[in-house]
């Protein structure tokens, strides 16, 4: 991968041309600004993207999916506590 500055982009953007893949460096604060890809990489990137959406939405559903369970339960186990609080309050 090939390193250029923003402004050797403003005077020379021709230089960009030959290039598949270019890191946009800002040389006075010392920063990475982006990346230049070349078009033909645009199917490979749109993929890329659709397969993290895909796996964040199927994380978030079984995330629902777990919390709703725990709920379930939390209840169950409450209820269990208040049970067992008024079968020996008469005890205590």
């Amino acid at each position: 991968m090939n390193t250029i500055s923003i402004s050797d982009i403003q005077r020379n953007l021709h230089k960009i041309e030959n290039l598949d893949i270019v890191e946009i460096v800002d040389k006075k604060r010392h920063q990475v600004k982006g990346y230049f890809l070349d078009k033909k990489y645009h199917d490979f990137v749109e993929e890329l993207f659709k397969a993290k959406e895909t796996k964040k939405q199927k994380l978030l559903e079984e995330f629902q999916r777990l919390s709703e369970n725990v709920s379930v339960l939390e209840d169950k186990t409450i209820n269990l506590c208040k049970a067992d609080e008024e079968m020996y309050s008469d005890i205590f």
